[in-house]
């Protein structure tokens, strides 16, 4: 039973997630698709951390902020992937309440610290564009690790409201939830309880933490912008705007899809748009960013190179001393 009798009203104890289609050949496919993207996600976003992790060459503010950035499109996108592929291998996809919970809350969080990760990747770029040489000082380790914790701390915070928000409200009536994931505005229409402050809270945190955001983001461009017109050298200015290119694409993506959902007029786009655009911006753009960076970046593809020759080394010393051990026995 997905309800339990409460009074004179039926609350509802569980969803149940329409996904994105009823067509189960169109489902066969998304599955296929969709499972191809999640496996690249998680491989792309691994391969990013442990290579930061153990490439020394990496250990620099701009690729520790990257390695949070992969962490952060893996738990952004198990947060409703798996449950996703599992929507279109069965009927019917149902959810419990608590589930539910932890399903926002964790989407939430993720995404959040993102749009702050974004923000703050901005401000190392500003940083050591315009101020080359004050750019031990100004992402010094502290630094470093208060901007992180600014971020982390503003994904709970929003997590938070938005759980504590989902909480608040009371279902009676359908639980079908006209989505893939518990996405809190489908949820917030089929509630029966006054919902003008669980539905206004969640949407001004979330709207002023974008607006933060981006307007951290775009400053910090903008003296970059500035500093990079005013290089003499061509090489240079090459330079340092394709250290910005990674990030500006990253961001685009990000915000983009982000600001179509949440900031346009809901009465310009329907249901199934806002599902498509949702699965851009959740299962596709995690998989996108490792290739962003590691495309066009070429250290991270030097030490790449550094790390496999080191292993191809490594093994072929060993088959060498296992060769030799067999030679003198």
């Amino acid at each position: 039973m997905d309800s339990l009798v409460d009074g004179n009203h039926t609350a509802v104890t569980g969803f149940i997630l329409l996904g994105l289609t009823d067509d189960p050949k169109l489902r066969i496919i998304l599955f296929v698709v969709i499972l191809c993207i999640y496996l690249v996600t998680i491989s792309g976003n691994l391969t990013t951390i442990i290579l930061i992790r153990i490439s020394s060459q990496l250990h620099h503010p701009m690729y520790l902020f990257l390695s949070h950035l992969a962490f952060a499109d893996i738990g952004y996108s198990s947060s409703v992937t798996p449950n996703m592929l599992i929507n279109f291998l069965v009927e019917r996809n149902t959810i419990s309440y608590f589930g539910c919970a932890i399903q926002l809350g964790s989407a939430v969080f993720f995404g959040t610290f993102e749009s702050f990760l974004l923000a703050v990747m901005a401000y190392d770029r500003f940083v050591a564009i315009c101020n080359p040489l004050l750019y031990s000082t100004k992402m010094s380790k502290q630094i470093y690790v208060q901007l992180l914790s600014v971020a982390y701390v503003g994904g709970f915070l929003n997590a938070s409201i938005y759980t504590i928000s989902f909480s608040s409200l009371f279902f009676c009536g359908p639980n079908q939830v006209n989505h893939f994931f518990c996405d809190f505005a489908p949820l917030v229409k089929l509630s029966c309880s006054d919902i003008s402050i669980p539905a206004v809270v969640p949407s001004f945190s979330a709207g002023s933490i974008i607006v933060i955001t981006v307007f951290v983001i775009v400053i910090s461009y903008t003296y970059i912008l500035i500093t990079i017109l005013r290089m003499r050298s061509s090489e240079g200015r090459h330079k340092a705007f394709s250290t910005c290119t990674s990030h500006l694409t990253s961001v685009t993506l990000f915000f983009g899809t982000i600001t179509f959902i949440y900031v346009m007029p809901k009465s310009s786009y329907s249901t199934d748009q806002n599902k498509v655009v949702s699965v851009f911006y959740m299962v596709v753009i995690p998989m996108l960013n490792p290739l962003i960076y590691s495309l066009r970046n070429n250290e991270i593809k030097g030490a790449l190179k550094r790390e496999l020759g080191r292993k191809i080394f490594s093994q072929r010393n060993l088959q060498f001393c296992w060769v030799c051990c067999n030679n003198i026995t």
